[in-house]
């Protein structure tokens, strides 16, 4: 499954190759063969081509769909499927049922599977699926009154997938934000699986997040805050100011995908 940029006018894309942080992939078929001591967790990945312009200049591309979870990570729509039970599909349209409303996918929009390292022995799928611009509107519609909105599932968001004239703006800072388990690799994954597109690391922003990090330490907490704040007469409280995030919070092993826009 391949899909094509979205046309647009006034911006062009600049890219170089860099490689891509890789879980361990497994076929779908050597995945099934594994022991009971695994587990499987099933996510979809919803996209559109978007030929719309961010401030009439900037190529939207494409629209792609992650939510924000119960525990204030960033990830894709999905969860765990019981094998005992289900199949991948049921499994992963169960669990979409219940956060997306009526969406099913079926094995022709599998994409991937990778085992992931660490203490928990788990097998990651991921499912992807294009869709019409208005089908995904309408996915979003019925998201907000499916079962889980509000309590597992807080919400979806789009992926800005563009970045500003300071290659800071846009998918440089959505990277910065906190994802579940490896929906940040598969994200990268499906972008340069599905774009045919090469991914690239900024050496740039890299020094930048650096530069940000080291600043971000030095920077001062929050001070207690009197009563006094609520007088009319007391002066206006603020907070300290804080660096731009840019690329903090991203190691140089979790690279970045940049992909630069601009006139």
């Amino acid at each position: 499954m391949h899909i094509k940029a979205a046309p647009g006018r006034g911006g062009s894309v600049k890219m170089s190759t860099v490689s891509v942080p890789e879980l361990k992939q497994i076929s779908r078929e050597d995945a099934m063969r594994l022991g009971p001591g695994w587990s499987h967790s099933c996510h979809a990945i919803l996209y559109a081509a978007n030929p719309g312009q961010l401030f009439g200049r900037i190529p939207m591309r494409f629209s792609l769909l992650m939510q924000m979870r119960f525990d204030g990570l960033l990830g894709f729509p999905g969860g765990f499927v019981d094998r005992r039970f289900w199949s991948l599909e049921d499994g992963l349209n169960r669990v979409l049922g219940l956060g997306l409303g009526r969406l099913r996918l079926t094995e022709a929009d599998y994409l991937s599977s990778h085992l992931t390292e660490g203490p928990h022995r788990e097998v990651a799928h991921l499912y992807a699926r294009q869709l019409t611009l208005e089908q995904l509107h309408a996915v979003e519609i019925s998201a907000v009154h499916s079962r889980d909105h509000g309590l597992e599932v807080l919400g979806l968001v789009r992926v800005p997938l563009y970045t500003q004239k300071d290659r800071v703006g846009g998918f440089p800072n959505f990277l910065s934000n906190a994802f579940v388990s490896t929906a940040k690799c598969q994200l990268l994954f499906a972008l340069k699986s599905l774009t045919e597109t090469p991914v690239r690391v900024s050496a740039l922003a890299l020094t930048a997040n650096q530069a940000q990090t080291q600043e971000r330490a030095r920077v001062p907490g929050p001070q207690p805050v009197s009563n006094h704040w609520r007088s009319r007469t007391a002066a206006p409280f603020s907070l300290p100011r804080l660096p731009p995030l840019g690329y903090s919070l991203l190691s140089q092993n979790q690279a970045a995908a940049v992909l630069t826009c601009w006139e």
